[in-house]
């Protein structure tokens, strides 16, 4: 018979339940309506400022990044052309010239080059590729540093948000301590645990774009150091093959290019 009783009872106030459940949602749903994102931000303290300056210059560098992480900044097909003609000429300081007005980081690596070939004409191939590599690997790494800020806002911001968290947790922990807990101030004291959790949402989703850009354009400085790494070995390739046999006369042949004129008009 108690059995029976308790199952009774359970179905009578089960639609109850069920009534002040749903009553107790369309609440919470209510006042999620009346909250907007701007009053979520100005809950999260003063952390949250130092947050908003993470994500401004999180865009700023993506926009950077899309812009100036093309390929025409490493290698154009038209510096390769206007370079190779040179080099099968023997105009080491024509090219020179050429490579000062031009920005593509393949340049920089063809004039380090040349340089130290027309300032050490008796040099070997092994000196003159190691002159190369030098300056090539110091190119990659100009393009890997840049992006590496984007890494290193996706660990600080996550940080940053973990202290607001912290602060805000430290805010209600001491309510409680000063036993400050009874009527309204428990509802002000779970306002200030989900406030404090704001910080640390934000933070993760900076971190999260953060990262997800870090990605994508660690993938374009690869694929463009591949394109530097080929371009140089092709230009270094072609200038060891016009080097003379004859070290004695390398001097002559670097210092004095070929009479002929080049068409710099094409080249630039």
């Amino acid at each position: 018979m108690k059995t029976c009783f308790l199952l009774a009872l359970i179905i009578a106030l089960t639609p109850s339940l069920a009534l002040a459940q749903a009553q107790g949602l369309t609440d919470v749903a209510d006042v999620a309506k009346d909250i907007t994102i701007v009053d979520i931000l100005k809950k999260g303290g003063y952390v949250m400022g130092a947050l908003v300056v993470l994500s401004i210059f999180t865009l700023i560098l993506v926009l950077l990044y899309f812009l100036t992480l093309r390929r025409s900044t490493v290698v154009t097909n038209k510096f390769m052309n206007a370079s190779e003609a040179m080099i099968r000429k023997r105009d080491y300081l024509g090219l020179i010239a050429y490579c000062h007005r031009r920005n593509e980081s393949v340049a920089r690596v063809t004039q380090k080059t040349l340089d130290f070939l027309t300032k050490n004409p008796s040099a070997s191939q092994p000196e003159i590729r190691e002159v190369a590599e030098s300056e090539g690997n110091r190119q990659a790494g100009i393009l890997s540093q840049r992006i590496s800020y984007l890494a290193d806002i996706g660990g600080i911001a996550p940080m940053v948000g973990l202290l607001g968290t912290v602060i805000g947790m430290i805010k209600s922990f001491m309510e409680i301590a000063n036993g400050n807990i009874e009527g309204a101030k428990q509802l002000e004291l779970a306002q200030g645990v989900w406030e404090a959790l704001i910080t640390t949402a934000a933070g993760l989703v900076i971190s999260i774009i953060a990262m997800t850009f870090y990605s994508y354009f660690r993938g374009r400085v690869q694929s463009h150091t591949a394109e530097l790494e080929a371009a140089s070995t092709h230009i270094l390739a072609l200038v060891g093959s016009q080097l003379p046999q004859n070290n004695g006369t390398a001097a002559t042949a670097m210092s004095q290019p070929l009479q002929e004129d080049y068409p710099m008009h094409d080249a630039r």
